[in-house]
């Protein structure tokens, strides 16, 4: 093993992570609306990455292969994370209704530490994409590595703690564009599509 097998397989892993994780989803649309609302940031950043790191983790150690045989496990996760995206779906849409609720300055409409955690919590682990994603495919994609599996998967980490930090704690900027309620109107109201789009086809097994 040398530093150039490690470090082409940790890049490998990065890419492949990265690649995974930056497709717009629900779990990214509620870390950027938090992030630019300055709310509970840290804490969902944390989440989300910690999550990631443990199931990529899992995957290497061949968490994939118990999915694999049972898939009603995989039926439960996906019935139960379509009812909480069309929930949120929902929820956002009314935010998306009322204007005077959707000032960037203003605490209405705003999530609560516990409420943020277990949304936060909730939008990673009851997304079957997850366990079929990150779990099984980067899991199967480590162990080609043999030896160097766990540099891949600290590269495939290395990509959420990068995706999330960024996507999180950057929102901020966007911040004096979101200043006018109409723009958080037109956010929530793609959140909401978004959501309704990924809860129906998670619904549907599509």
């Amino acid at each position: 093993m040398t530093s150039l097998d490690i470090f082409s397989s940790t890049a490998t892993g990065l890419g492949a992570g990265l690649a995974l994780i930056i497709a717009i989803g629900a779990q990214n649309a509620f870390v950027l609306r938090q992030g630019i609302r300055g709310e509970h940031v840290g804490l969902v950043v944390l989440v989300c990455m910690l999550s990631d790191i443990v199931l990529i983790a899992a995957g290497i150690l061949g968490i994939g292969a118990v999915i694999t045989a049972v898939p009603a496990v995989v039926v439960a996760i996906r019935l139960a994370g379509a009812a909480f995206l069309i929930g949120y779906a929902i929820l956002a849409a009314r935010r998306a209704l009322r204007p005077g609720a959707l000032a960037a300055g203003t605490q209405k409409g705003s999530l609560g530490t516990k409420a943020a955690l277990v949304t936060a919590v909730t939008l990673t682990w009851l997304n079957p994409h997850v366990y079929l994603d990150t779990v099984l495919l980067l899991g199967t994609l480590a162990n080609q590595h043999g030896e160097l599996r766990w540099w891949f998967g600290a590269g495939a980490a290395l990509g959420s703690v990068v995706w999330f930090s960024a996507l999180g704690f950057g929102a901020r900027f966007l911040r004096p564009v979101f200043a006018k309620p109409g723009a958080w109107r037109v956010l929530d109201a793609l959140i909401a599509a978004v959501m309704l789009f990924l809860g129906v086809k998670m619904a549907l097994g599509i």
